[in-house]
């Protein structure tokens, strides 16, 4: 699909982090109007290195989304908004349910009142995550599956959507919902699980450090930051999507212990452990996960273009480079 946002006003919630940064960079070559929001959490993904290419086209505003004085200005006259401020560690959620709460289903309150006040005819799309179907039923899991979260986290975010959701069928909101499964790529959070396992992985392997891998049998998709930028921006020209939830994912699904050896492989050497599930991951632990994206693809287009093998090697690499400034 061709995008073309041209002179369109665009505002990223969560734009320092990786995907809303990978979108910035994209808008950026496509002539666009860019205002960048993030808090830069220092337990969140923001990060002020995600943008350096892109940091004298674009407006950059370090606000919180859960402060309504800092939502009301931003959005006047945007033409999209991609919303991807969020909080994403399950465990915090589970330690810290309130503002798990405050971020992923208060804060949306706020800005999607905003927009109806001031830009009711902006196209928004939310990032949402496959953490809200839970325990899958069946495989691959399509929209149709029942939703039931395991976590604070899923039950937030699927507030969320439905928030959105609600904008749209009450007043009109041009609003998507686009439910990611595991997102990777140059500029995650590596310092921890917060965001992704991957990037811990990553961090201990470039060290020389083993990394653990819990379980090791569960089925995972993933989805490299480009594609999913891709799917963003798909969303965003396409009055098919609106009022409409879909899936990421991907054909290739793999066991953890396979995306291990995948990474010791194409760093040249260096090793993991297995271990058991800590208790309190455990407990919310959802087992084999993968995704059916055929309604994005039959609508949109959209479909993963990098492989896992091509993505993690160009993970690898930007990191051996410039983990000082993730690290």
């Amino acid at each position: 699909m061709h995008v073309n946002l041209a002179d369109k006003r665009v505002l990223i919630t969560g734009g320092a982090g990786l995907i809303g940064s990978a979108i910035a960079m994209r808008l950026v070559g496509m002539k666009a109007d860019v205002t960048v929001v993030d808090a830069l959490l220092p337990q969140h993904g923001g990060n002020r290195r995600n943008l350096q290419d892109v940091a004298d086209h674009i407006k950059m505003i370090v606000a919180d989304l859960r402060d309504p004085a800092g939502v009301d200005g931003l959005v006047d006259g945007v033409d999209v908004v991609f919303n991807l401020a969020g909080q994403s560690s399950h465990l915090d959620s589970m330690t810290d349910p309130l503002a798990d709460l405050d971020i992923n289903s208060r804060a949306q309150v706020g800005i999607l009142e905003a927009l109806r006040r001031a830009s009711p005819l902006a196209k928004v799309i939310f990032a949402s995550t496959r953490q809200v179907y839970g325990r899958p039923r069946y495989l691959p899991v399509d929209e149709a599956h029942p939703v039931h979260p395991v976590d604070v986290n899923g039950i937030n975010k699927l507030s969320g959507e439905w928030f959105h959701r609600l904008y749209h069928e009450v007043y009109g909101l041009q609003t998507s919902v686009l439910r990611l499964t595991n997102t990777y790529g140059p500029g995650m959070r590596i310092v921890d699980a917060r965001q992704t396992f991957l990037g811990v992985w990553i961090l201990h392997l470039l060290r020389g450090e083993p990394f653990e891998i819990w379980g090791g049998a569960q089925l995972r998709d993933f989805n490299y930051v480009e594609d999913v930028a891709d799917a963003f921006l798909a969303a965003a020209v396409s009055d098919k999507a609106d009022g409409r939830v879909f899936n990421l994912g991907s054909r290739e699904v793999v066991s953890l212990r396979q995306v291990g050896e995948m990474l010791v492989d194409l760093n040249g050497g260096g090793r993991f452990e297995i271990r058991d599930f800590p208790e309190e991951r455990r407990r919310i632990d959802i087992g084999d996960c993968h995704c059916d994206f055929a309604a994005i693809e039959t609508t949109l287009g959209w479909q993963p273009r990098m492989s896992l093998r091509n993505g993690l090697q160009r993970t690898l690499e930007y990191y051996r480079h410039n983990m000082g400034h993730y690290a």
